[in-house]
């Protein structure tokens, strides 16, 4: 049933001026509530839609979709992409990466247990020539299927579309036009500082004093109240930021190069911070807190980002004679229009995080407008060549207009 109405909902919209008639690229996202019936469910929409050849999508706790999100209840989206047959091609564990395609950017699904799941994050962003990957970790509580079928494969796993564990996605060439920014949901609360001594996950210095002690002082807590120091711990992560890169801004929030990872464990003895990542000397860090205003404040910059780099190209004929002196200045500009969207928002965010049910995807379309947009909530986020938490990815494809 779910199916039947997504079909007629494309359907109608197929038939509308300005929609694609023979959309070739299927982007599809379930909760995991359909994820025992993954495969049935590719199986019916291949049947619905022959026109579709390639199929890209994945699992998630909670879905996005328009302006709406759905957590725990059984979901479904798609979202039909008309793109040239040789700027797109689908990738995955038995359809290898295009050699033979100049590939730009790629939307990537990963399982989050694959093995140096980091390491092979960074070699597929190598890959490309923008050095630029957007996606994210399937989330679910069931099996955490990812969709992957390409019309240029031709095995008995490929024709199935339906893996488990490992990477897939759809790669992205030249001509396919993208802009795509990564939200923070974080706010640092502490000064930035320097990585002066450290071994594996742990960091034993910052700015030459003890890591330890300096995490408790900006907490504010003493290890002789243990409880009290553990609780404000627990709520405290850590943002990391490379070796020549600063994280916070000006405006004292993160930017996109800080990845937030948990502090995961402490070591008196030797006044260590462990870390859920490996840290070497020289990175940055500054403690942070979840914070649901700087989430949404950081949200709405990168929409109006996005919206301040389109919107030189997208004032109307009617608006430029409105405002040229002359005939001359009132040619047509060329115009780029956001022809849909895809947004991977971390499973700690959403409606719980922003204060109101879908709050995160009303943003993006109040600040966006009516553009078309799948997406999932995620056990990671992926962007450029880094694997992030607590964040959003939001990527909008665009099209030149007349």
């Amino acid at each position: 049933m779910a199916a039947g109405l997504v079909l007629a909902q494309l359907r109608a919209q197929m038939t509308l001026p300005d929609h694609a008639h023979a959309p070739r690229l299927g982007l599809l996202y379930i909760t995991d509530h359909y994820a025992p019936h993954a495969q049935a469910i590719l199986d019916h929409l291949r049947q619905e839609l022959p026109q579709v050849l390639d199929w890209a999508g994945t699992v998630g706790v909670g879905i996005a979709t328009n302006n709406a999100e759905y957590f725990d209840e059984p979901a479904m989206a798609l979202m039909l992409c008309d793109l040239p047959a040789d700027q797109y091609r689908v990738f995955s564990g038995v359809a290898p990466w295009p050699a033979d395609m100049a590939v730009q950017t790629a939307l990537v699904h990963a399982e989050g247990q694959t093995p140096d799941l980091t390491e092979l994050i960074d070699e597929l962003a190598e890959r490309t020539e923008r050095g630029y990957l957007f996606g994210g970790l399937a989330s679910s509580r069931y099996p955490t299927v990812q969709f992957a079928s390409s019309h240029h494969t031709q095995s008995e796993a490929n024709s199935r579309g339906v893996f488990e564990g490992g990477l897939s996605g759809v790669a992205f060439g030249p001509k396919v036009a993208l802009l795509s920014r990564v939200t923070q949901g974080c706010r640092p609360i502490s000064a930035e500082r320097v990585v002066t001594e450290a071994q594996g996950h742990v960091i034993y210095a910052l700015d030459g004093q003890p890591a330890l002690q300096v995490l408790l002082d900006d907490l504010d807590v003493s290890l002789t109240q243990p409880q009290h120091a553990l609780h404000a711990v627990r709520a405290t992560l850590a943002g990391i930021s490379a070796e020549g890169f600063n994280g916070v801004g000006k405006t004292g929030s993160f930017g996109a190069d800080v990845i937030v990872r948990h502090i995961v464990g402490l070591d008196p003895a030797r006044q260590g911070v462990a870390l859920a990542d490996h840290v070497n000397s020289g990175m940055k860090i500054a403690f942070c807190q979840r914070n649901a205003q700087a989430a949404k404040a950081d949200l709405m910059r990168i929409c109006a980002e996005i919206r301040e780099e389109l919107e030189p190209e997208m004032i109307t004929q009617d608006m430029t004679h409105a405002f040229a002196a002359s005939d001359a200045e009132a040619a047509p500009h060329p115009a780029r229009r956001m022809a849909g969207a895809v947004y991977v928002s971390c499973t700690g965010r959403g409606g719980p995080h922003f204060g109101a049910p879908s709050a995160e995807l009303q943003i993006i379309r109040h600040a966006l407008g009516d553009v078309p947009l799948v997406g999932f909530f995620a056990g990671g986020e992926i962007a450029g060549s880094s694997l992030y938490g607590y964040t959003g990815v939001l990527t909008v494809f665009t099209t030149q207009g007349d």
